[in-house]
């Protein structure tokens, strides 16, 4: 790439032709002030407090939206700058009510750090006292437009990142303000609650409701780690206080969203209203009641080792991670070989025997086919990739019933039995992109394989860990009726296991391990408490075959055991040799997964 060469505070850098000077500056460690800039959204200069001097130039120019030249000569922090950004900070500070004692966002607030940093100590400028509204109508988040300054950050998110288009301005001048839809009430508009316009929020106009005063960042622990609510993993930073989760964000530098969450991953584990299982139950004559580790691990054991293999039962969630499931395989199928074992949720039908493409392929595509597949309810941050894509001009066709989310967004929808006029379509494309998962019948796989030397393909994969659990052979088929002992480990996936119930023996010895109580726990023999998602470390294998890295974000709760550590005792206590070192098995099971 073509470099250019220019000179920053007296500094001589070289940037790439087309760089701006904010980013050319941020490369090389100067420091520009910005208010509306964000580093995942295109610049648009509304702010003015990155303004910078440039040789030649009559006026102050913005850094965010001016591209560096050969020979360009900048200054960034000259006494007429200084005065000029104080001047815009005291505009913006008297345009709305900004006491920051009340606000929730101080200490967080990148306009109070501004205000700091430039020494600003009382109003200027009398102060707008206008009130303006409070929109609480939404369930996770709140609009307060008298915290606004119009930097728009919240409308470009949701244009640019999700593509719901949900937020827009109206009214102008000092009147102006954020709207939802055509001014609707916010928890009644078309938002898809993925939080977005929350975390790129520069002051407290939009927030968190959970998280509200539980105070600013540098008081809490933040965790990097990966989310585990589909088969995507997102990259999150997890914030902490005590022994809560306050907030969950989604990590700019994320290799699979880059920055982008849904609502199962930023808001849905905050929320889970479902009762924790925090220590071991046996079944008595007086029903379910507490018990050691010890008594509930030896309970299992003494049904386990006085019964056959092939009558003993396997069942997991995709929930589990690696490390996890590679100890199920190594327990069940390798020591004890029981043939018996199954998935929760099943996979994508196997197109070609390794991955052809990845996410990042979808924003490259001319054409995107999505057959037997609904990213809008099953991986919605692959759905804004989508969505973003058919924005700047991509074509979408979807082959699946009338009921897939992205039916209203595609040029053409077809049913699964036309698939080939889809592939007839994507020949003629210049980089088609095909999406498909389990929906996708054998029939349209063979004529998706005619585009095989053409198109990028990437499985969207049901459930969580469901390419790990394939590749360790725990998708061979279940048949609860034939075990005597079934050995069921759910995670923290919702299932009452009522299909299940009414095919299982009657005198079957039932053990599930879970992390929350539900109707099948409540039916079982032995219950054994697994820590969840923030509570256990590990990785994960994503849709498109990253191995991502889970890590703990708080200990866990009650008597409750990672399902890796429960599945090692377990061992131990059947006389079984197999790695129980985290480090080992994260070795073996990623040796396995290549």
């Amino acid at each position: 790439m073509e470099k250019v060469n220019i000179t920053i505070n007296g500094r001589k850098i070289s940037a790439p032709a087309g760089t701006t000077v904010l980013r050319a500056a941020q490369d090389a460690g100067i420091d520009i002030p910005t208010l509306c800039n964000h580093p995942a959204l295109a610049p648009i200069g509304v702010c003015r407090v990155c303004l910078v001097e440039v040789k030649g130039m009559p006026a102050f120019q913005p850094a965010c939206t001016s591209l560096v030249t050969e020979g360009m000569e900048v200054q960034t922090e000259t006494p007429p700058l200084v005065e000029a950004r104080k001047f815009i900070l005291d505009m913006l500070f008297s345009e709305r009510n900004h006491f920051c004692m009340y606000c929730e966002m101080s200490g967080n607030c990148e306009l109070q750090n501004l205000g700091y940093r430039y020494g600003l100590d009382h109003w200027v400028y009398p102060t707008y006292n206008k009130p303006f509204p409070i929109d609480a109508t939404h369930q996770h988040l709140l609009l307060e437009h008298n915290r606004c300054v119009l930097c728009r950050r919240c409308i470009r998110s949701c244009a640019e990142l999700t593509a719901n288009h949900t937020l827009d301005m109206r009214r102008r001048g000092i009147e102006s303000m954020v709207q939802a839809d055509t001014n609707v009430p916010f928890g009644d508009s078309s938002c898809i609650s993925c939080g977005g316009c929350a975390q790129v929020c520069p002051t407290g106009a939009i927030f968190d409701k959970r998280s509200a005063y539980m105070g600013p960042d540098k008081k809490m622990d933040h965790v990097q780690s990966t989310c585990t609510q589909c088969s995507l993993g997102c990259s999150t930073k997890v914030f902490t206080r005590g022994d809560l989760v306050v907030r969950v964000d989604g990590d700019w530098d994320g290799a699979v969203n880059g920055g982008r969450l849904c609502k199962k991953g930023r808001f849905d584990p905050l929320n889970d209203e479902r009762k924790r299982l925090t220590r071991p139950l046996i079944r008595g004559r007086g029903g379910l009641g507490p018990a050691s580790w010890e008594e509930a691990l030896q309970a299992v054991v003494e049904r386990m080792s006085g019964a056959r293999a092939q009558d003993i039962g396997v069942l997991t969630s995709s929930r589990l991670t690696n490390e996890a499931l590679y100890q199920v395989k190594q327990l069940f199928r390798q020591e004890m070989k029981v043939t018996n074992l199954g998935l929760l949720n099943g996979g994508a039908p196997k197109v070609f025997e390794k991955a052809q493409g990845s996410l990042a392929d979808i924003s490259k595509g001319d054409l995107i086919l999505v057959v037997g597949a609904d990213p809008v309810k099953d991986q919605p941050v692959a759905s804004y990739l989508v969505k973003g894509a058919v924005d700047k001009g991509s074509r979408l066709i979807v082959v699946d019933g009338k009921d897939n989310g992205l039916a209203p967004f595609a040029h053409q929808r077809l049913e699964m039995a036309e698939a080939d006029k889809a592939v007839d379509t994507a020949q003629r494309a210049t980089r088609p992109v095909v999406l498909y998962g389990p929906g996708l019948t054998e029939k349209a796989a063979n004529s998706l394989r005619k585009l095989q030397t053409k198109a990028a393909f990437v499985a969207l994969e049901p459930g969580v860990n469901t390419r790990a659990a394939a590749a360790f052979g725990l998708q061979n088929g279940f048949q609860p009726q034939a075990a005597k002992v079934l050995y069921l480990m759910l995670g923290e996936q919702r299932w009452d296991g009522e299909d299940l119930l009414k095919q299982a023996a009657k005198d079957a010895f039932i053990v599930v391990q879970a992390g929350y109580e539900s109707s099948l726990t409540q039916q079982a023999d032995v219950v054994l408490p697994a820590a969840i998602w923030s509570e256990q470390a590990g990785s994960l294998t994503n849709t498109e075959g990253r191995l991502l890295k889970i890590n703990r974000a708080l200990e866990p709760r009650g008597e409750a055991k990672p399902d890796l550590e429960i599945i090692s005792l377990l061992a131990n206590k059947l006389g079984k040799k197999i790695a129980t070192s985290l480090d080992e098995i994260s070795a073996r099971a990623a040796q396995e997964l290549k």
